[in-house]
């Protein structure tokens, strides 16, 4: 559900719009690149609301509603969530669901494409709308990229401009203000996954082995990744020296650095880095938030006329050039030093060697942790300053006050979004963050439930050290001859290539690849999975093959099923050189879940214990006009995958987007040039000063042979007349 269209929008949106020079444009492009992710993706979890949330499907959302007795108001702050209020409309969970996604999709896409639409309360009902199916998602949409997209939201909705403050005044001088939260956001989303690594004692990140292993662990491996794993592991130790730098070392020097040129070279590393970890909704996310590091001249296609530069500007670039410089060789010079680099000549190959320990880096995190709260102190102030200083600057005393106004309201909202970020911020590799005042605290604590802000890298995924650990699911007629149900998204056949899912993310693939590392019972959706496919339900088996003919019991469903654990890796070149028929191969390790049936009454107490039995008579949904419409729109969709709708979507608003700058660029009359409002300003005072000095000037003795060559060539520049 929710699969990722807005990453695709992503660059869409990001390219079309960073060609623009103005700053406030600017900020419109980054909020359609951030939050148009969450509402656009919306669409194609029409595909798979019904078979995840459906009354048919794993988790059904109607078991939440039911018997539900208390006051509207009352479930909406306890629980937030649209989904109240489908009875009070006549709606069925499962149609206030994918009403609740549709209307995501229409007004992102609205927000692409029409201006008008790109307004603050737009981005507010998405961020909405996206926490309504936040709060009752479970397990499918509580991973770290859905808290990512519930804070990109907020932020969104404060940095995009508000029609209604634009009718009293077009001041925008608070706009730094709001997009200074999306820079202390990327920097601790980068900060807080890099000490993840590390802090969690993951052996593999600190042999430097972790990407030798990533590759085919990763929850959604592509054929590039089978020839990434083929490097030789001294270039993969290597390329984890510069992750770690990248999200350690480079975020605490470079992003908050007052030198322009620092901010900009930690961009292109970010970014560089970004795409070699992949196009999952986290990675296109992250790339969009990287944004922030740049400022309005570095899109401008206008070139600076180059002036002559004081003594004091030739100065002041220098003391820039060596500042960059000494960071750039600081961040070199610790990565040898922490990490060992050395040449070895003989063997043309680069050694690397973690040599600090797990207690060192943990003193160390403590230390940077109260500075770095300072050094985001001190920038916030810095502009908030410098906004002010614009507003008092403003001409009009309405302006000035009407600006004065916006500025302390967002300036409030600023820092109270960035008060509220110190909490799961201290919390960064353990730590319990004492120093938090008790009043911030206890004000996160009330409105956690909101996601306005969260903790990141704190689920961190241990890289399996024995291999990529797979469920497989096996169904049989008899118990005696199983067949493996295969997965469109998974590496369950071995000679096939594996499939490239990105920027879709299918949630039951990688809610299986999650599970592989424990047991069923941790994972209580896993029981409604074995019932609905024993119950042969439609919506379900589309989520592991929308082709039915690759589906072994689409005609009946299986009267037993079973799960194991399989691990996986990716196969090595031949000694030649050649690739190998397989690009897996794989090892029996356990049984995951038991044989069952329908009827057994080992399912049943493995239905009760996870809260899928049903305690309360389902009620059948009104047969409305809504309703059919819903209907024959899930028809329509079931067959359809992820990726292909995804990537029609993407097609369609490119194309757009294209004609649309196509049929607007302005059109050039053949004739000359018209003069612009200021060159005929300009052009009056120094005519009559040309006046006034002919004027003054002695008269000429050969005036009228003066007077006759004026004639002469002002009938050559008239027009013929016709004669009659």
């Amino acid at each position: 559900m929710f699969i990722v269209l807005g990453k695709s929008k992503t660059f869409i949106s990001t390219f079309y719009k960073c060609l623009c020079i103005d700053f406030d444009r600017y900020m419109e492009n980054w909020i359609l690149a951030s939050f148009g992710i969450k509402s656009a993706h919306s669409f194609p979890s029409v595909v798979s609301v019904a078979g995840l949330f459906g009354d048919e499907g794993l988790v059904p959302v109607h078991l939440q509603v039911a018997g539900v007795q208390r006051p509207l108001l009352e479930q909406l702050q306890a629980s937030p969530s649209l989904l109240w209020l489908g009875p009070t409309l006549g709606l069925g969970p499962q149609q206030a669901l994918e009403i609740i996604c549709l209307l995501g999709v229409l007004l992102s896409l609205g927000a692409v494409l029409l201006g008008a639409l790109r307004d603050s309360l737009v981005y507010l009902c998405l961020w909405a709308l996206y926490l309504s199916l936040y709060t009752v998602g479970g397990d499918f949409l509580h991973a770290e990229w859905d808290n990512l997209l519930l804070e990109a939201g907020l932020l969104a909705a404060l940095v995009a401009p508000c029609a209604l403050l634009r009718r009293i005044s077009a001041s925008s001088h608070h706009d730094p203000v709001t997009f200074w939260l999306t820079r202390w956001l990327f920097f601790r989303l980068v900060l807080c996954t890099g000490v993840s690594k590390l802090a969690s004692g993951d052996p593999s990140w600190w042999d430097l082995t972790a990407l030798s292993r990533h590759f085919e662990t990763q929850a959604s491996p592509t054929p590039l990744a089978w020839y990434a794993h083929q490097l030789p592991d001294w270039l993969s130790k290597l390329g984890a020296v510069y992750i770690l730098s990248a999200e350690i070392t480079v975020p605490l020097l470079m992003f908050f650095a007052p030198v322009r040129g620092l901010r900009i070279g930690a961009f292109y590393i970010q970014l560089c880095f970004i795409l070699l970890g992949g196009f999952s909704l986290l990675h296109l996310l992250t790339i969009t938030l990287s944004f922030s590091l740049l400022d309005n001249d570095h899109f401008s296609s206008q070139k600076k006329k180059t002036k002559t530069k004081t003594w004091s500007q030739f100065l002041l670039s220098c003391l820039s050039f060596l500042v960059k410089l000494a960071v750039y060789l600081l961040v070199l010079f610790s990565a040898i030093k922490l990490f060992k680099l050395e040449i070895n000549w003989e063997k043309k190959v680069v050694t690397s060697k973690t040599t600090f320990t797990r207690k060192s880096f943990e003193e160390f995190v403590k230390q940077i942790q109260d500075p770095t709260i300072w050094v985001g102190v001190l920038s916030l102030t810095w502009e908030v300053v410098a906004a002010l200083l614009k507003c008092v600057c403003a001409r009009g005393v309405l302006n000035k006050l009407s600006s004065l106004i916006q500025w302390a309201i967002f300036t409030a909202a600023a820092a109270a979004v960035f008060a509220l970020s110190l909490v799961p911020y201290t919390a960064m590799a353990g730590m319990s963050g004492g120093k938090i005042l008790p009043e911030v605290r206890k004000a996160y604590g009330a409105v956690e439930k909101y996601q306005l802000v969260s903790a990141y890298g704190i689920q961190h995924r241990m890289v399996p050290p024995a291999g990529r650990p797979e469920i497989v699911l096996e169904g049989s007629a008899d118990k005696k001859t199983w067949t493996e149900l295969n997965l469109m998204y998974k590496p369950d056949s071995l000679s096939e290539c594996p499939p490239v899912v990105g920027p879709h993310q299918p949630r039951l693939d990688w809610l299986l690849w999650e599970a592989a590392v424990g047991e069923h019972d941790q994972n209580h959706w896993f029981t409604g999975l074995m019932q609905r496919l024993l119950e042969g339900k439609p919506d379900v088996v589309s989520l592991l093959q929308v082709d039915e003919a690759q589906y072994p019991f689409s005609q009946t469903p299986p009267a037993f099923v079973r799960a194991k654990v399989y691990h996986y890796h990716f196969t090595r070149t031949t000694e030649d050189g050649t690739h190998p028929q397989a690009w897996w191969k794989r090892q029996y390790v356990r049984e995951f879940f038991p044989t069952v049936h329908l009827g057994d009454p080992a399912l049943n107490v493995l239905l009760s214990d996870a809260g899928l039995k049903e305690k309360y008579p389902v009620q059948s949904s009104p047969d409305t006009p809504v309703s059919q419409a819903l209907g024959l729109l899930r028809g329509h969709v079931r067959g359809l995958s992820g990726p292909l709708v995804l990537l029609t979507l993407f097609a369609t608003v490119a194309s757009i987007l294209l004609l649309k700058a196509l049929f607007s660029r302005p059109r050039h009359p053949k004739g000359p040039k018209p003069k612009s409002t200021s060159e005929h300003r300009n052009k009056k005072p120094r005519e009559a000063h040309e006046g006034s000095e002919k004027s003054r000037a002695p008269p000429n003795r050969g005036g009228k042979k003066d007077n006759s060559e004026e004639r002469k060539q002002d009938s050559d520049r008239s027009p013929p007349r016709k004669r009659k």
